[in-house]
């Protein structure tokens, strides 16, 4: 018996581990090259110095990147304290030194005990924020003034695994473990300000986007010349959500956008068929266990 090709074959997301100089613009103008189409996204902007997970949908797994971009994130980072920039980073200048050898590891942590849990945040004024329609880097690199509001983000946990004193710095190494929108930058400059001697960052890591880690990723210069998909669209909807496994009539109802009974269901769940393939994502809303995403719809 012979069966008919699957259509997302060529579909799902690639995990790539963003080396350092490069934006993330970047990074998807090679996966297209490399995997030979225009369908291709990515899930979450990595600045240029940073490096580490950058999940990118290839075909109709562009369609499932707003549903990545959501997740929580995980980073590995450095913040010196004792130097402000124009950036917050060390891709800016030097807007202010100040000597911070008198800092106790206690006072540091005290400070950064504040800026974990659920805080309001003011992005980094060189962010990818778009306001008017622009982002604020390019009106600031165009000499405009930029007022970005506060909003709301939570740190789940800001955890320091060394703090190391040079000359009059303190370099401190931590992980951050964040919802969707925080900025790592803005916690070092909110950490630096708050310690009176102001802070950048130095080094970022990301080492995870929900539930795609570093352990998935793959070299961007590997996939020049092995261009293979990390997950397929059906691998990744089953490792990024709790599974709801349907049958065969749930799976065609899905996958013609219809809404099931519901479950008891908390959150988003993958739903996936008898035969193993994911049709949807999947939500309860009220009386109503509904799509928020159809990876097979009826049409394909």
């Amino acid at each position: 018996m012979s069966f008919a090709p699957d259509p997302l074959a060529a579909s799902g997301i690639v995990v790539v581990d963003k080396p350092a100089g490069m934006t993330s613009h970047d990074v998807v103008a090679r996966l297209r090259r490399f995997f030979g189409t225009r369908k291709v996204g990515h899930a979450g902007t990595l600045d240029p110095m940073a490096t580490g997970v950058l999940v990118a949908g290839i075909e109709r797994g562009t369609k499932l990147l707003a549903h990545l971009v959501a997740e929580d994130k995980v980073y590995a980072t450095t913040i010196r304290l004792g130097q402000a920039t124009s950036t917050d980073d060390a891709e800016g200048e030097i807007v202010s030194e100040t000597d911070a050898s008198h800092l106790s590891d206690e006072e540091i942590l005290a400070r950064i005990a504040e800026l974990t849990g659920d805080i309001s945040q003011v992005p980094s004024s060189v962010s990818a924020i778009k306001i008017g329609g622009r982002r604020a880097h390019e009106l600031v690199r165009a000499g405009e003034e930029v007022d970005i509001p506060a909003r709301p983000v939570t740190v789940y946990s800001f955890d320091v695994s060394a703090v190391r004193r040079e000359a009059t710095f303190i370099d401190v190494d931590a992980r951050v473990h964040c919802s969707k929108g925080t900025y790592i930058r803005s916690l070092a400059r909110d950490l630096g300000a708050a310690l009176g001697v102001g802070g950048h960052l130095t080094a970022l890591r990301r080492e995870a986007v929900g539930a795609f880690t570093l352990d998935d990723a793959t070299p961007l210069a590997s996939l020049e010349t092995n261009a293979t998909l990390s997950l397929t669209l059906d691998e990744a909807l089953a490792r990024g959500w709790p599974v709801l496994d349907v049958t065969a009539e749930e799976y065609t109802a899905l996958a013609l956008g219809k809404w099931l009974e519901p479950r008891g269901l908390k959150g988003v769940h993958a739903a996936i068929g008898p035969d193993g393939r994911a049709v949807a994502l999947v939500k309860e809303q009220g009386k109503r266990l509904s799509t928020v995403f159809v990876a097979r719809p009826s049409t394909l």
